[in-house]
């Protein structure tokens, strides 16, 4: 498609007028929205690949999910050119995108196991690993109230998976591996988000996250038997790269510390899918600890909001 030309550029004032408390509350308004498009799109997609690894390999499953993010890659690529992929940072950039990978296949495995509801739930121990993480490595100053916090996650954790008591399948510890590593992943982003965009992280995930995954591939591929496979295939596909993007765009309009909680809507649409699906309903001890776990993240996101009001008061 031709490019029009661009009229003159207008002259801006030195120094931009920010925006207006109306435009910010419009903009926190479709952030909200956007994001729960994205965690429903992302439920519909834990939902199918569930299901999927009833018949195929758990590997070839997050290798189409992967797939949607890909295509939507290297369609940036063609249309903006290799540039996207400047980065200050190639082996973390690298290390980040593989993370995402062996993050999203431990997932799959532990979700072929275990009930939706319940793998969703321990899953949202990623933000309080984020802060425990943060302080080991990135030497983040955490105090009294965030530990807190993460105590009352590890506490409910504990509750949903109840160690010992033979209630849900030991492929819950997959689900708390995959959390660890979105959690490192989340530390890394943090890391590069000072010098890289956001496109160049997307890209490299998508693309290095879709290279390890088809190292494993020819191993374990098996053509879908059904035409029901095939949709499902390629609807995990779609609906996982719309959700990335939608995402991005959420984080692109509104405030993070605003539309961050939307993601907790997943445990509603886990907890539905679960039942629709699978006639598996969370039973009371997993409804107490995601209740747990829920308040811990939502906490840790309010004193997160607290401390960078501070930091613009003083800043």
């Amino acid at each position: 498609m031709p490019v029009p030309p661009r009229s003159p550029p207008i002259p801006l004032p030195a120094t931009p007028f920010p925006p207006s408390s109306a435009e910010v509350r419009a903009g926190n308004l479709r952030g909200l929205a956007l994001m729960l498009l994205a965690f429903f799109l992302f439920s519909a997609v834990d939902a199918q690949a569930k299901y999927l690894t009833q018949t195929l390999h758990p590997l070839q499953v997050v290798w189409f999910r992967q797939l949607g993010l890909l295509v939507a890659v290297l369609g940036l690529l063609a249309a903006q050119g290799v540039s996207i992929l400047r980065t200050a940072h190639p082996r973390l950039q690298l290390a980040r995108g593989a993370l995402a990978g062996l993050s999203a296949a431990a997932f799959i495995f532990g979700v072929s196991y275990v009930p939706l509801a319940d793998a969703v739930a321990v899953a949202f121990i990623a933000p309080f690993m984020v802060t425990v993480l943060g302080a080991l490595i990135l030497r983040e100053p955490v105090g009294f109230h965030r530990w807190a916090a993460v105590s009352l996650g590890f506490a409910g954790t504990l509750i949903v998976i109840r160690p010992g008591a033979g209630v849900v399948h030991p492929a819950i510890l997959l689900v708390v591996l995959a959390a660890s590593l979105f959690a490192a992943r989340q530390i890394v982003s943090r890391y590069l988000a000072a010098s890289d965009r956001t496109i160049t992280t997307v890209a490299y995930t998508a693309l290095t996250g879709s290279a390890l995954l088809s190292l494993a591939l020819p191993f374990v591929w098996q053509w879908p038997a059904t035409g029901t496979e095939l949709l499902l295939l390629a609807g995990t596909a779609i609906l996982a790269g719309l959700g990335e993007f939608t995402l991005i765009k959420a984080l692109e309009v509104g405030q993070a510390a605003v539309i961050a909680p939307m993601q907790y809507t997943m445990l509603l649409w886990g907890t539905f899918y679960g039942w629709l699906l699978f006639s598996q309903f969370p039973d009371g001890w997993t409804w107490v600890g995601a209740a747990l776990i829920v308040a811990s993240g939502l906490y840790t996101l309010h004193r997160e909001r607290l401390a960078a009001r501070r930091h613009r008061a003083t800043g």
